[in-house]
């Protein structure tokens, strides 16, 4: 493992640089989450960057560093997201040739997106189920080449750059007490810790990581970076099964604290920004807002800084997003349910369980092996919390055979 103070980065240098590329993007003071929190919060609007992430910054930087001789042979990244376009981007600014491998499963958006960005100095390979398998591909393509890989996060130039982001945030505020951080693989994180412990000491540093991919907190617990068997892909920009060596080496000093935000938690807070304030919030983007509830009571009174990554929310989303914040809020539920044999039963479900504010926004009968009309799948929509409770008091005043499909994992995902 390599210690902290071998690691030698120059976040300044790289604010001179990276300043003719990337915009300096708003640190915006936040009324309505000031108002619930009772504290100052500001958002750090990496969103509205040229790219609409923060990832520009560390490619940029790197890419830019290499030699000439370097620069000749191309540069190779594998990415399904943000960081395939911050690569393609620094690829047709700096005029140097790179190929981008994406697994072939990327959505079209994307693919486009890194197309555009890139132009004619990038060629977009699609292979793969998986990242890991994309990536493999790539590793072997870059040996083959003698080209330069562009890792996501793993690098000292990388995360020198994604300082960056800190640099902008104390040029515009100071006495800064806690500032929330995305974390996937550890660069952004590592970048942003760096700087305020070098400039803001007393600062906080608050990473965030999805509950589906905690590979910093796994890190944290054995010490070094661990491999996860499996991981959730919900949070795609902040999903990873191992965090970077180098970028551990720089977390584990700088964190203060590790949080898990549940996926569910995570949509409803892109929801809600997009609702009331009109900002596309990706769900790592989403990762730092969605996760000032776990420290309401830490930050009354204090200046918090949460930075909102990226804003690549592909439209295509929306209903899974909406109906993971409806799940995870108790206002979506799905039922078995075995009505009687008699003529009536699903009328009287209708009319007796139902709530006047309960609504059936799924209805499909299982089939049997023998093709008979068998149990029916439905999915409720209810108002409050209260209400499911209320609801689940008349199935049972009723004598319902019934199943809670939410309250089965296994279940749920085979169904749903």
């Amino acid at each position: 493992m390599i210690t902290l103070n071998q690691h030698i980065i120059d976040v300044n240098k790289a604010h001179e640089l990276l300043q003719k590329v990337v915009l300096k993007t708003p640190l915006q003071y936040h009324r309505k989450l000031s108002e619930k929190f009772n504290a100052d919060v500001y958002l750090k609007r990496e969103d509205l960057q040229v790219v609409r992430s923060y990832k520009i910054r560390g490619a940029y930087n790197l890419i830019q560093s290499l030699t000439a001789e370097e620069r000749k042979q191309g540069v190779v990244c594998a990415s399904a997201g943000n960081h395939a376009q911050g690569v393609a981007y620094s690829c047709k600014a700096l005029n140097i040739q790179g190929v981008i491998y994406m697994p072939a499963i990327t959505p079209k958006q994307k693919i486009n997106q890194v197309k555009m960005f890139g132009g004619t100095h990038v060629e977009v390979v699609l292979i793969g189920d998986t990242f890991d398998e994309c990536q493999a591909h790539a590793l072997k393509f870059c040996i083959e080449k003698e080209s330069v890989f562009i890792p996501p996060f793993d690098h000292l130039k990388i995360i020198e750059g994604q300082g960056t982001v800190a640099k902008e945030i104390l040029e515009e505020q100071s006495n800064i007490d806690y500032v929330f951080v995305p974390v996937g693989g550890g660069g952004l994180c590592a970048g942003v810790g760096h700087y305020f412990k070098t400039f803001s000491p007393h600062t906080h540093i608050i990473g965030a990581e999805p509950s589906g991919a905690p590979s910093m907190q796994a890190a944290l617990q054995a010490g070094k970076p661990v491999i996860l068997e499996k991981i959730q892909r919900f949070v795609d920009g902040a999903s990873v099964k191992k965090v970077g060596d180098i970028t551990f080496s720089f977390c584990k000093e700088m964190l203060s604290d590790m949080l898990l935000v549940p996926e569910g938690k995570v949509s409803s807070t892109i929801l809600q920004l997009y609702n009331e304030d009109a900002i596309v919030a990706e769900p790592a983007g989403a990762l730092s807002i969605a996760a000032l509830d776990q420290y309401a009571n830490q930050i009354k009174g204090k200046k918090v800084v949460c930075v909102v990554s990226g804003g690549n929310n592909d439209i295509d989303r929306m209903q899974e997003i909406k109906e993971r914040s409806l799940l995870y809020e108790g206002l979506k539920h799905y039922f078995i349910v075995r009505f009687a044999q008699r003529p009536g039963a699903l009328k009287e479900f209708v009319n007796h369980i139902l709530g006047p504010s309960d609504d059936i926004v799924r209805f499909e009968f299982i089939q049997k092996h023998n093709k008979e009309t068998g149990p029916a799948l439905i999915g409720i929509e209810v108002k409050s919390r209260e209400d499911f409770a209320l609801l689940i008091g008349r199935m049972d005043h009723y004598e319902l055979n019934y199943t809670v499909v939410n309250q089965h994992e296994n279940l749920f995902e085979y169904l749903i």
